[in-house]
């Protein structure tokens, strides 16, 4: 089974938080706790970086979600002014444009089921 990333960083904070409390100046594959933590230091800013990220990511999905209360009416109202605009309505490329369909290319919704075929006699 590999190691993901959550479990290398896990497997690195245990090795540096084991190396610090029992053998802090103990050298290991030619390094000390020191030259360790500054070998393995880009991964982990870059999972602290990753993690304020996540953090700025959330926060703005708040902020959206809170101005969106206000866009989804607005956009409303502006929908409905044009398909009450006697110079646009319901049937104009703006309204179409607008991403709605537009009145006259609407189907009917009328659907008439087919006739199964008769099954062919053996």
């Amino acid at each position: 089974m590999g190691n993901g990333p959550k479990k290398l960083a896990d497997n690195t904070a245990k090795i540096i938080a084991g190396w610090k409390n029992v053998a802090p100046a103990a050298t290991f594959a030619g390094m000390t706790l020191d030259q360790f933590q500054t070998k393995v230091k880009p991964s982990v800013d870059a999972r602290g970086k990753l993690a304020d990220l996540r953090e700025q990511i959330t926060a703005t999905e708040v902020v959206r979600d809170k101005a969106d209360v206000l866009t989804n009416p607005t956009n409303q109202l502006v929908v409905n002014a044009v398909k009450g605009d006697p110079n646009y309505g319901e049937d104009s490329d703006l309204y179409a444009a607008m991403g709605y369909v537009r009145k006259s290319a609407r189907k009917s919704g009328l659907t008439r089921k087919k006739k199964a075929a008769p099954a062919a006699a053996k």
